[in-house]
């Protein structure tokens, strides 16, 4: 729907528009995880590369009861878009898993994200020259560590680059300042140009400049 309202103020082609929003490529599959309790569990993973007009793709790891295929396609165009307009020469990607982080253990944790990490590889989603994943909800600097060092064992003797199939690891294993704090960060910047344009301030009746106010929805 925004897509096609976007669109009508463009001379952009409809064939081009559809093969702008068609997905390049889609993974899904399942992994069987031991609990701690001996129990073990299916998780449903996802994977999506939306294009790849610049190479590697880019894009976010997300750890999510609510994630869908559906989802992780949208948010992979959405990541093409970012990059698009930034001027950074990556094709959009998203991926992750169905399941709830805050009910698992750090060592279930570190389970599941190796053997997510082991498939994705397995199926060339994953490579500094590929495919670069990212964290996103549910994940953190830990997590994007434990995927490297699955990568790294498998590729590390010949891939010099290897390191470079995660952002957002610990510093100490190469990952770079204020990467944690950048999303807030950002959103802090959109907010006060936003409350600094005096068009959307008169139509959200709001007094102009972000001084002076204690929370913006």
């Amino acid at each position: 729907m925004y897509v096609d309202k976007a669109a009508q103020k463009t001379d952009v082609d409809q064939d081009m528009l559809k093969y702008i929003m068609a997905c390049d490529d889609v993974l899904r599959f399942q992994i069987p995880v031991k609990r701690d309790n001996g129990k073990i569990e299916v998780l449903t993973c996802y994977r999506a590369q939306h294009k790849h007009h610049f190479m590697p793709v880019k894009g976010g790891t997300r750890y999510s009861a609510d994630i869908t295929l559906q989802e992780t396609v949208a948010l992979a165009s959405l990541m093409t878009f970012k990059l698009t307009v930034a001027g950074i020469p990556f094709g959009g990607a998203k991926g992750g898993i169905r399941f709830d982080p805050t009910k698992y253990s750090p060592s279930e944790l570190e389970r599941i994200t190796r053997k997510y990490t082991l498939n994705l590889a397995n199926k060339g989603f994953i490579g500094p020259q590929s495919d670069v994943l990212g964290p996103d909800m549910g994940t953190n600097e830990q997590t994007m560590t434990w995927i490297m060092d699955t990568y790294k064992y498998l590729y590390g003797e010949k891939e010099i680059n290897a390191e470079g199939c995660v952002t957002g690891k610990f510093k100490s294993q190469g990952g770079i300042s204020g990467r944690t704090e950048s999303t807030g960060l950002g959103c802090y910047y959109v907010l006060k140009e936003l409350m600094e344009t005096k068009s959307f301030c008169e139509k959200a009746g709001l007094s102009q400049g972000i001084a002076g106010k204690k929370f913006i929805i």
